[in-house]
């Protein structure tokens, strides 16, 4: 009881910090603006499933949506680095400690998980594809869910990196695979696919090394997951950034040489660098390919411009976080940067790269045939007005912050 009493108090802990920001999250207009969004969606939704194109791909997209969220793990254990010391004696009984970690992990994702499903499954029966009832797909989420949740689990105590990357791709497929037997296959010919798949996997889980308590990987983790929640709140208020995660690119590792190796570039130097190698790239990519999807689907309509508009404040919130990336950070001491240059240097490095990905997200709504040549044109040039109004307000807001 004494290890699940700590991790009571840590998870205590850590909320009693988060939940001070929320009024601030609220005041800020996002519960209105989800409002609104929710009312617009239901409204485009329902008028999409009484009027169905002509060969939608139904199972196709049921198994985009549901799939990433079907395999899809994380947890937190709220471990810490001195934990390595003072919980280390206690490794034989950490299953007291994890065990809540790994039971919320799965429950909450699959209520997220469920009100997916119950938002397509009109789409599904109404796409003349209703091969499975609904109460089968619910239990076969579940065990696909409890199935991923475990091998995550297990990828955390793999020893080498390159075994928990390897084994993590081999999870995406057989979740995905089994996923996909349920929408094009027979029950009976889906379960017996599923049984078989699930069985080899499990077993094939035994074959790595693992650590008994993965110390490095747990710790990693929650500083990852906890600076998440931290990027999140930084769109409304100015929160820490620090415990971000560093992530490799080498393919990137170039860009930012070009930048002038001078006193007055060294900020922008040292943010393009901290950039490429962040989580927030993660991001902001999969935002722009997400946002290049719905665009170039919905272009012949007012609806592709209002979510071209969505989108572009959407990554543009994201990159503002940029402002706190170096706020405390020593690596900034490290470089001659003059006074008074970071807040104009962040703002024009946010506001050029949300300018290069609207031009990004406006080319789908120009290859896809259908458009209108006047509405295309003109939401190329609201997504060019909504960036340069975004940019004035963050330096009255930055500039009024540095004065305070």
């Amino acid at each position: 009881m004494e290890l699940k009493a700590l991790r009571s108090r840590r998870k205590a802990s850590f909320w009693s910090k988060v939940l001070p920001y929320f009024p601030y999250v609220m005041q800020s207009g996002v519960a209105v603006l989800l409002l609104l969004l929710f009312i617009a969606f239901s409204a485009w939704y329902t008028s999409f499933l009484l009027d169905l194109p002509p060969g939608l791909p139904v199972r196709w997209i049921m198994l985009i949506l549901l799939g990433p969220l079907t395999v899809y793990s994380g947890f937190r254990t709220y471990v810490q680095q001195a934990d390595l010391i003072f919980l280390l004696p206690q490794e034989t009984r950490m299953k007291e400690y994890l065990s809540p970690a790994y039971r919320s992990g799965i429950i909450y994702k699959l209520f997220g998980l469920y009100f997916l499903l119950l938002t397509l499954w009109p789409l599904y029966i109404r796409g003349g594809i209703h091969t499975q009832p609904l109460w089968l797909m619910l239990i076969v989420l579940l065990w696909l869910k409890l199935l991923s949740g475990y091998g995550a689990w297990q990828e955390l105590r793999i020893t080498t990196p390159r075994a928990r990357g390897g084994y993590r791709l081999l999870r995406w497929c057989f979740i995905l695979l089994i996923l996909a037997a349920w929408l094009w296959q027979p029950a009976w010919k889906s379960a017996l696919f599923m049984v078989l798949v699930s069985v080899n996997y499990i077993l094939a889980l035994r074959f790595p090394m693992k650590h008994a308590v993965p110390w490095e990987n747990l710790i990693a983790t929650e500083k990852a997951g906890s600076a998440r929640v931290m990027l999140l709140l930084g769109w409304f208020v100015d929160v820490s950034a620090e415990g971000q995660k560093v992530i490799r690119r080498r393919w990137l590792s170039k860009l930012g040489n070009g930048v002038p190796w001078e006193r007055k570039t060294s900020y922008r130097f040292l943010l393009t660098k901290t950039l490429m190698r962040s989580e927030l790239l993660g991001i902001v990519t999969r935002l722009t390919l997400l946002g290049m999807i719905v665009t170039g689907w919905n272009g012949d309509s007012w609806i592709g411009t209002a979510l071209f508009l969505f989108f572009i404040f959407l990554i543009g919130t994201q990159l503002t976080t940029l402002r706190h990336v170096h706020h405390d950070s020593p690596a900034a001491l490290y470089y001659p940067i003059p006074e008074g240059v970071r807040m104009n240097t962040v703002l024009r490095l946010t506001s050029r790269l949300l300018l290069g990905i609207s031009v990004l997200m406006w080319v789908p709504m120009v290859v896809v045939p259908g458009g209108s040549l006047l509405l295309t044109l003109g939401t190329l040039i609201a997504g060019i007005l909504l960036v340069l109004a975004l940019r004035a307000t963050w330096s009255r807001k930055w500039s009024k912050e540095e004065e305070d």
